[in-house]
């Protein structure tokens, strides 16, 4: 099996984990450009149960959140990516604007973001399905310094 997986195949995932009785992390994000801050935020996430979980924005959305010109990496690219980093399990591709239909079902033990987010920023269907499966959410302290954006506009220069 590979390690970017459909939902559905994320979800068999998830029941053998809950089986298994391991703990399942989430966390979910754009990823375009690779860098030290996602690397550190990932190993961070990581340490906080047995398995990683992360969802990739689709090309789709990411244009939709960030504009014409990203994303740099197609979606394939970067959930393949994600998966070769020692901290991530799997990864799986969605779609929407939102992950909240997938974290409905995938219903983690835990969820993260970076510490750039509060349980105020949140958006409120994603929120809404995490609560109604009483996932712990976590913020993960912020590595300041690193963002895609910036990584984009260094190259430019």
């Amino acid at each position: 099996m590979s390690d970017v997986l459909t939902l559905a195949e994320a979800v068999a995932y998830r029941a053998q984990l809950k089986a298994d009785d391991k703990t399942l992390v989430v966390t979910n994000g754009c990823f375009d450009i690779l860098h030290r801050g996602h690397a550190s935020y990932l190993a961070e996430a990581k340490k906080l149960g047995d398995a990683l979980l992360v969802l990739v924005n689709s090309d789709a959305s990411v244009r939709a959140l960030k504009g014409p010109a990203r994303p740099v990496n197609a979606e394939n690219d970067r959930a393949f990516l994600l998966t070769q980093l020692k901290a991530v399990d799997k990864a799986v591709i969605f779609d929407g604007a939102r992950c909240d239909r997938e974290l409905a079902a995938l219903a983690p033990d835990v969820y993260t973001k970076a510490g750039d987010y509060t349980l105020d920023k949140l958006d409120a269907s994603e929120r809404a399905a995490l609560e109604k499966h009483h996932v712990k959410i976590v913020f993960m302290p912020f590595v300041d310094g690193f963002s895609t954006t910036k990584v984009i506009e260094k190259m430019q220069r």
